[in-house]
């Protein structure tokens, strides 16, 4: 078992949903997270009001955190590399903050409500 958990634009959760959801993908959970590259920012990617001043340092020094969307979810390891080729597909648009995607081991699983462990307990 593998734990996949990416960070994405917040406009490309919608379309990144619906492609995992086309895979069969059984669950995942999403989280509004703040956060910053090594680019510290991106001029434009956020849509609030910002005034002219504050605009102008923004493309100087970049933004301390930007809004990012973070999806995990726990897969078989033969879901894994469809999976991540389908966030990549989804979210690729070749600018920077177009995110990361981090594949971590998983040891094991255990349903709570029936005990079932393992790749039984994902789904």
């Amino acid at each position: 078992m593998k734990e996949i958990v990416a960070f994405i634009r917040p406009n490309k959760m919608t379309a990144t949903k619906e492609a995992l959801d086309s895979l069969g993908l059984p669950s995942l959970t999403a989280e509004a997270v703040l956060g910053r590259g090594r680019q510290r920012g991106i001029s434009g990617e956020v849509t609030t009001p910002i005034n002219t001043a504050m605009r102008a340092k923004e493309k100087s020094m970049g933004m301390k955190f930007i809004p990012k969307r973070m999806l995990t979810m726990i897969v078989d390891d033969s879901q894994v590399d469809t999976i991540v080729q389908t966030i990549i597909k989804v979210n690729q648009t070749a600018q920077i903050g177009d995110g990361k995607i981090f594949i971590c081991p998983i040891e094991g699983a255990v349903r709570v409500r029936t005990n079932e462990t393992g790749k039984d307990a994902l789904v």
